[in-house]
């Protein structure tokens, strides 16, 4: 189904294309904060009759727009209403969590018109969990709604005793009537007479007070919002204009994800389903966006700390140490009915944590934050190695104690997304080989901080132990008949070898051995991996190879940016554009040329992408990954042992140019123009107050 979702902070809106939320309807559309939802039921009618789309914008996350017009309306034989009389526009946005809503009527027919708009609400306050069928449990009751002449207020006590209101409001009207649940407004209208009509939606927990502002103050202030985010964002512009849309799609939808819940901004992961924070998801998208936007990077590190583990709970698959998976806030998880509150079932958000610190120490040299979060570091550090290592053999193995948790604790979280190449499931604990990659680069890099930091003894011992690993890795996960790793080690130490994407993500890590991780970069964008529009998650030809599975066969975009990350820091420029050339391509096929979540793993010799049937659109790291592409085609990876800025430029032979301005970088800003003709690339920098040197490849001129 398609929707029109918006978002800000804590709350957002998910409806159909008319702008409505249809009453018993199966895909989840309503108003949601906290995992609750806040509306269920939100219907425009005209003396009773739906109205004809006309059309429908997708436009931004943050506002909507829809245009509508009257069907024919006769009873006993008298018209009411001549058809396509009446445009109706409607146009929302949230704004500091409250939902704005405006319908604007037009009269085009020649003489007076009488009619009623209808506006039809109900509310459940149905727990996420709910709506999406996953969980049935104890819930709270309604309490009733109260009315007053501009308003109705429903209310709910949840099974956690918390008590839940959805108050409506609309400008003063004369006639407006309220009749079980619906706001009735009879109009009048001469030719071309305009009227509008506004609700203002609000939604509260425990008591809370939101402010309601003005209409036109409310969208100036989210204007003003979404200008000093851009403000604060690198410009990134290229004459390429599919690119440059991608990334600015990207970055606005990134904004309408950003969220605080106290500790600073930080992306949730994704809408519909995910808008709360997410241990890897969150640490991915802030990895993404680390370059052009430090904010988020602090933001989210602050965020992940605070829910470190600090017990060992199986309920909550929590140990001393592990960064959070995923947080609920409805009445289930508050009831300790589902455990997630938080939930720590994730075998990677740990190590991805540690990258983060260290990726964002690299790039600002920012030792405050990293003295800051140090306690936490060295409790994700302990994490690794006594509770992520489960049997002592030097790797890290996930297994499920909750009984209510998660069996594959992966990125590939589905329950089939471990598979041997006879079709049988891996069996747990497993060690997945993006997990070590992630913990050997998160040890190489806190060694090198600790180094410039004269802290010699904890670097040599995470020297030792990174090196260790290493070994360990190339002899237990290398598939010599296959010149290329498995994608796991299963409770027997067997390798589940079916070829997936996960090793890829090892590319980055600086792990491998050079010449295992050139027939990586070669197998990634081989046929069987490869589908023309991005590398999928597993081979096709494989026993579980499924197109239009999950994880099984579909191409994810930041399975690719995380690939890339490791091509472009390897210099594998060909094999790096050619993903990134067809992950562009594929964003023309979608609504509003955004990347989904996922989409299915189909040849393009089978023709154009195809969508996965409820992938989540905004999402945070699929959001993130055109600025993956960006800094992968320049090449920028920060040195902090010498202090030097590594510039190896290779853009898409479908551009020219490619051009940054004020990218932070230490303490200060880099601006520089990448052209590309038929000689090669020259780079043009025309700011450096970074204090990093800038290094050039040996087949790029510079110009200071």
């Amino acid at each position: 189904m398609e929707y029109r979702v918006l978002k800000d902070n804590e709350l957002f809106l998910l409806t159909d294309k008319k702008g409505d939320i249809p009453l018993n309807h199966k895909y989840g559309l309503g108003l949601y904060k906290k995992d609750t939802r806040f509306l269920s039921e939100m219907k425009i009618t005209i003396n009773g009759e739906e109205p004809i789309l006309l059309k429908s914008e997708p436009g931004e996350t943050y506002e909507s727009s829809m245009l509508l017009t009257n069907p024919h309306i006769e009873k006993d034989g008298e018209v009411e209403l001549w058809r396509e009389s009446i445009e109706i526009k409607r146009h929302r946005f949230i704004y500091s969590d409250v939902l704005y809503d405006r319908v604007t009527l037009r009269n085009y027919n020649p003489k007076k018109v009488k009619f009623t708009v209808e506006l039809s609400l109900d509310v459940d306050f149905s727990d996420m969990f709910i709506v999406r069928g996953f969980q049935n449990g104890t819930t709270g009751k309604k309490l009733g709604v109260s009315q007053t002449a501009n308003d109705l207020v429903f209310s709910y006590v949840g099974a956690d005793d918390i008590k839940r209101n959805t108050r409506v409001a609309w400008d003063e009207q004369e006639n407006a009537n309220v009749n079980d649940q619906t706001i009735q407004v009879p109009i009048e209208l001469d030719h071309g007479e305009v009227k509008e009509l506004t609700l203002y939606i609000i939604p509260t927990l425990a008591g809370e007070k939101i402010e309601v502002h003005d209409w036109s103050l409310a969208y100036k202030g989210l204007k003003e919002n979404y200008k000093t985010w851009n403000e604060s964002v690198t410009n990134i512009s290229t004459e390429y204009k599919p690119l440059q849309n991608l990334v600015d799609r990207g970055i606005q939808d990134l904004q309408a994800l950003s969220t605080d819940v106290g500790h600073g901004p930080f992306f949730v992961a994704g809408l519909p389903w995910f808008g709360v924070p997410f241990g890897r998801d969150s640490l991915i998208a802030a990895l993404q966006m680390l370059p052009f936007q430090p904010d988020i990077v602090r933001g989210t590190l602050r965020t992940m700390a605070h829910y470190q583990g600090t017990k060992k709970d199986s309920w909550r698959d929590e140990e001393p140490g592990k960064i959070m998976h995923e947080v609920r806030y409805g009445e289930l998880a508050n009831t300790n009915q589902v455990p997630f509150t938080p939930y720590y079932g994730s075998i990677d958000s740990t190590p991805l944590f540690l990258i983060l610190v260290t990726e964002y120490v690299h790039w600002y040299k920012d030792m405050q934050l990293f003295e800051e979060l140090e306690k936490t570091i060295e409790a994700a550090l302990d994490w690794i190695d006594l509770y992520g290592d489960r049997d002592g053999d030097g790797f890290v193995e996930y297994h499920q104690e909750s009984s209510k948790g998660i069996a594959n604790q992966g990125w590939k979280d589905s329950a089939d997304s471990v598979v041997h190449r006879n079709g049988d499931f891996g069996e747990s604990p497993i060690a997945l080989a993006e997990v070590q990659g992630y913990v050997y680069q998160a040890k190489a890099g806190l060694a090198q901080i600790y180094e410039a930091n004269g802290q010699e003894e904890k670097a040599k011992t995470l020297w030792k132990q990174a090196e260790s690993l290493k070994k360990k890795f190339e002899s237990a996960f290398w598939m010599e008949d296959k010149e290329f790793y498995a994608i796991a080690l299963d409770k027997n130490k067997e390798r589940v070898g079916t070829l997936t994407s996960n090793p890829g993500h090892v590319l980055f890590s600086g792990m491998l051995m050079e010449e295992r991780a050139q027939k990586v970069m070669d197998m990634l964008v081989s046929p069987a991996m490869f589908s023309g529009y991005g590398i999928r998650t597993m081979g096709e030809g494989e026993a579980a190879y499924n197109p239009i599975s999950y994880h099984d066969g579909s191409v994810w975009p930041h399975d690719n940016s995380m690939i890339l990350l490791g091509m472009g820091l390897l210099k594998g420029d060909e094999q790096a554009n050619k993903v990134i050339s067809g992950m562009i391509e594929a964003s023309q096929s979608f609504e509003n040329h955004r990347l989904p979540e996922l989409f299915c793993g189909y040849s393009r010799e089978e023709g154009k992408p195809v969508p996965y049937p409820v992938a989540c659109s905004p999402q945070a790291w699929a959001a993130g990954t055109p600025l993956t592409f960006v800094r992968t085609m320049l090449g920028l990876y920060p040195n902090i042992e010498n202090n030097q800025l590594a510039i190896h430029p290779k853009l898409l032979p479908e551009m020219s140019e490619l051009s940054l301005e004020n990218l932070p970088l230490g303490d200060g800003y880099l601006s520089l123009k990448v052209k590309r003709d038929s000689s090669g690339h020259q780079v043009d920098i025309h700011k450096n107050t970074t204090g990093f040197l800038i290094q050039k490849a040996e087949h790029v001129s510079v110009n200071v």
